[in-house]
């Protein structure tokens, strides 16, 4: 069962791949032929994976669907690189792998040195890679498993991640493709946006994908302050902003439930984080990086918003160097790369329902510390949050908290500074993508060691699954009948 499904998804993958290998051809580069074997071997693997599972049950397992879940992303990374290997492009199997998962799973971290440089087939196989990864590589699938004869119930437990997933419709098919279809529409917008605002085409839809998916892969190496257009970043920030949203939200709305925008407690706590953030950075760099020019204003107010939603929802384009700000402001950059955007978005980090839920539960118990006998339930939405969903939430921040201490460790091991080594595993863990030093936003990861790049991979993965789905393949409970 496990073999035809990863079987099925290839094809899906294959699909996908034929997209760059026809950009290769039209604009004449050398990448059209590594493109064309890797669709070939991709869809090789998915033919022999269905045929090698013909007689496979129909009906998916829990522990199968973690299974997947969790393989999908290394295999996708596995095959998804064949390209950048044949083509030379890229000379190490490490730096393949870790390009692809960093795009897969919307991270954002690149090994690249001269990405302006780049094929077009690259640079678009990239985006789209984080354009796959942004709704999920699963949730898309699922609107095709039905095809071949699969049930996909487990599937999206595992992969919609978070302390709830809302179904939109009785059947797993539906919701997936009603997610899906707000998604490509959020992405044609942003294209057409883009165009009209001066980016050609093949700029405007690679930026686009990128954007919606919050993942934050340019085709340039100055990213969005190579076009230098203060529209281009008003309508990034807006897509942006609207990535970090509750996808299952943004339908309700399209369909005339508003009222859900209003009365959705993340979506204020969310909006208002952004907002705060702008202000205050708005403030520092009219102040001290801009001269208090009253002509910078505009100029402080949107770097600050572009920097803040960014960072927020883990997308990661720049604009500026935030390694030349002042120090209190790189602080709040890395804090703000903790929380994230909205559960049931494309975007990385803890969520801000999980924030929401904690804080609110600690000063319940600040309170009960003074009233011994008051009766003070947390409700999120004026919904009461079970004392279940709230061990759940303690026990995601313990190992959240674990994994990041974890793998400060080894990468301080593999030779890596204190603040490189933390700054570098929290944007791994929140797949924000961009660390410090020449890690940093207008830097890459080519110098990056090698297992520590094998390393981070695997904390991207983790982080995009949001840890139990991953580290539920290490609990022997999951392997025992």
């Amino acid at each position: 069962m496990v073999v035809k499904t990863l079987g099925t998804l290839l094809l899906v993958e294959a699909f996908f791949m034929l997209i760059p290998t026809f950009v290769s051809f039209y604009y004449a580069e050398h990448d059209f032929y590594p493109f064309l074997y890797g669709t070939i071997i991709t869809c090789v693997a998915g033919v022999l994976g269905l045929l090698s599972g013909r007689g496979a049950s129909r009906e998916l397992g829990e522990r199968e669907g973690y299974v997947i879940v969790a393989l999908v992303w290394v295999v996708f990374s596995l095959f998804g690189m064949i390209p950048y290997i044949f083509s030379s492009h890229i000379t190490t199997v490490t730096d393949a792998f870790f390009e692809c998962m960093s795009g897969f799973t919307t991270t954002g971290s690149t090994i690249l040195v001269n990405v302006d440089q780049a094929p077009h087939g690259c640079l678009i196989w990239r985006s789209i890679g984080q354009w796959l990864g942004g709704m999920g590589i699963i949730v898309f699938s699922l609107a095709l498993l039905p095809m071949f004869g699969l049930s996909g119930t487990q599937l999206y437990a595992a992969e919609v991640t978070g302390l709830t997933h809302e179904k939109l419709s009785p059947r797993i098919a539906d919701t997936a493709k009603r997610l899906y279809s707000i998604y490509i529409a959020l992405t044609v917008a942003n294209v057409l946006l883009l165009r009209l605002c001066g980016m050609n085409w093949f700029d405007a839809i690679c930026h686009a994908m990128t954007t919606i998916a919050t993942g934050g892969f340019s085709t340039h190496d100055m990213s969005i302050a190579y076009f230098s257009s203060p529209m281009i970043e008003y309508v990034t920030i807006v897509f942006m902003f609207l990535s970090g949203i509750n996808f299952s939200l943004l339908y309700f709305i399209l369909i005339g439930r508003v009222s859900r925008l209003w009365g959705d407690e993340e979506i204020r706590w969310y909006a208002g984080a952004i907002l705060l953030c702008c202000v205050i950075l708005s403030v520092g760099l009219f102040f001290e990086s801009f001269g208090a020019d009253l002509h910078n204003i505009e100029k402080s107010f949107r770097t600050g918003l572009f920097v803040s939603t960014a960072t927020l929802t883990s997308t990661g384009f720049i604009i500026t160097d935030y390694l030349q700000w002042k120090s209190w402001m790189m602080l709040i950059l890395f804090f703000m790369m903790i929380p994230g955007a909205c559960a049931g978005s494309t975007s990385g980090g803890i969520k801000w329902v999980r924030i929401m839920i904690f804080v609110k539960n600690g000063i319940s118990e600040f309170t009960r510390r003074i009233h011994p006998n008051a009766v003070l339930p947390v409700k999120i939405n004026d919904k009461l949050v079970s004392s279940q969903t709230i061990g759940n939430l303690m026990a995601f921040m313990l190992f959240y908290i674990a994994v990041i201490v974890v793998s400060s460790i080894v990468l301080c091991c593999l030779g890596l500074s204190f603040d490189q080594s933390i700054v570098s595993t929290v944007s791994a863990i929140g797949n924000y993508g961009a660390s410090i030093d020449m890690f940093g936003p207008t830097g890459n990861f080519a110098e990056f060691p090698m297992l520590g790049k094998w390393w981070l991979s695997f904390v991207m993965l983790i982080g995009r699954l949001e840890i139990f789905t991953v580290l539920m393949l290490f609990t022997p409970a999951l392997w025992k009948k």
